[in-house]
């Protein structure tokens, strides 16, 4: 059974939280690539960033949608959630617009495993985690490799 140290990509390309948006759109499209951890100053994993994040900065302002019950206004969002959409609009910086604290994945897991969460979790990006460092990174791609067998 294939895990996930027999399909990561270990020369693992990363960026800083403090990164600029522009850089890091740069990267994605050179490398090719959909996702890139980000490590802080010690190297350790925070968050992540994917073309969806950045992405989101071409959506549009969301206008808070409400409804009246008993003559108050009631949100159909939370505060919260629209807050966090229009700093992903207006980010300049990878820290405004990453996903942090992302699921993370570990040499050993399986690739069943790997897949069934970037199905039903629609995850495109898995860092790849061994005691605590940064070791990997697995993308579809890399799951959709072993159905050639390549």
């Amino acid at each position: 059974m294939l895990k996930a140290k027999d399909i990561m990509c270990r020369d693992v390309v990363t960026v800083s939280p403090d990164s600029g948006i522009a850089e890091t759109v740069a990267l994605l499209l050179e490398k090719r690539i959909n996702g890139l951890p980000v490590v802080d100053g010690k190297g350790r994993l925070v968050g992540i960033i994917c073309q969806s994040d950045l992405i989101a900065q071409q959506k549009r302002m969301p206008i808070p949608s409400v409804f009246a019950l008993l003559d108050g206004l009631i949100p159909l969002k939370s505060p919260r959630d629209l807050e966090k959409e229009v700093q992903k609009i207006a980010a300049i910086r990878v820290a405004q617009a990453m996903t942090p604290n992302p699921v993370t994945v570990g040499p050993e897991s399986p690739i069943e495993d790997i897949a069934t969460l970037m199905v039903e979790k629609k995850y495109h990006t898995l860092p790849v985690i061994e005691d605590g460092q940064l070791v990997g990174i697995i993308g579809k791609e890399d799951v959709l490799r072993t159905l050639t067998g390549s």
